[in-house]
C-alpha cells in the first residue's frame, strides 16, 4: 500500500514543525499505536495495565519526537505511514518490554510454576525446531526470539541488513510453523 495524499501532506507538516500538524497525527494514528502495544505485549505473553499501555504508548510518541522526528525524516515513503508507524511502534515496545523484564506494574498476574515450567518446554521445543533451520536464519530466529535482541543488534552481529531482518524472520516462522505442525501430526 503507498502512502496516501492525507498522510504526506500531514507527515509535510510535521516535520515542518507545525503543532495542529503533530496534534493531528497523534488523533489519527494513537488507536494503531495503542494496538501495536497491546499485540506485541500479548505475543510476548506480557500483562499490561491501561497505565502500561498508556505508558509505552507515550514512549512510541516521544521516540518518534526524537531528535527533531529523525524516525521520521527516515520515512522512505514507499509504503503507508501505517505500516511504517507499525514496524516503528514494534520495535520500540519490544525493546521497552525487553528493558523491564518483569512486569510492568504489580497488577500483573503472576504465573504459577506449572506455567514456568510449560515455557521452558516451549523454549526447548524452540531450540529443536530451530535445529532444522540452516546457518544465518538459524542464527537471527535464536537473537531476535530466545536472546531478545533488536534488529540493531541482531545486523551488526551478522552482517545482515536491518531491513532484511524482517522478511528473514517471517521465513523463518513459517518454516517452524510447518515442521511443528508435521511433528504434531505425526
Amino acid at each position: 500500500m503507498a502512502l496516501s495524499e492525507i498522510d504526506r501532506q500531514l507527515l509535510d507538516r510535521c516535520l515542518q514543525g507545525q503543532r495542529e500538524a503533530w496534534e493531528l497525527f497523534v488523533d489519527r494514528f494513537s488507536g494503531l499505536i495503542e494496538y501495536v502495544v497491546q499485540h506485541t505485549a500479548q505475543t510476548r505473553s506480557v500483562q499490561l495495565t491501561p497505565q502500561d499501555v498508556e505508558d509505552l504508548c507515550s514512549q512510541v510518541f516521544v521516540e518518534i519526537l526524537r531528535d527533531d522526528c529523525a524516525l521520521l525524516r527516515r520515512f522512505r515513503r514507499k509504503a503507508s505511514l501505517a505500516t511504517y508507524l507499525t514496524v516503528i511502534a514494534r520495535r520500540i515496545v519490544v525493546r521497552e518490554l525487553l528493558k523491564r523484564k518483569r512486569p510492568l506494574h504489580s497488577a500483573a498476574v503472576p504465573q504459577h510454576q506449572e506455567d514456568s515450567t510449560e515455557r521452558i518446554a516451549d523454549r526447548e521445543q524452540v531450540q529443536r525446531l530451530l535445529e532444522h533451520l540452516e546457518g544465518k536464519e538459524a542464527e537471527v530466529v535464536r537473537m531476535f526470539h530466545l536472546e531478545g535482541k533488536s534488529y540493531r543488534e541482531i545486523s551488526s552481529a551478522t552482517g545482515i541488513a536491518e531491513n532484511s531482518l524482517g522478511p528473514l524472520l517471517a521465513r523463518a516462522r513459517a518454516k517452524l510453523r510447518q515442521l511443528a505442525q508435521s511433528s504434531e501430526g505425526a
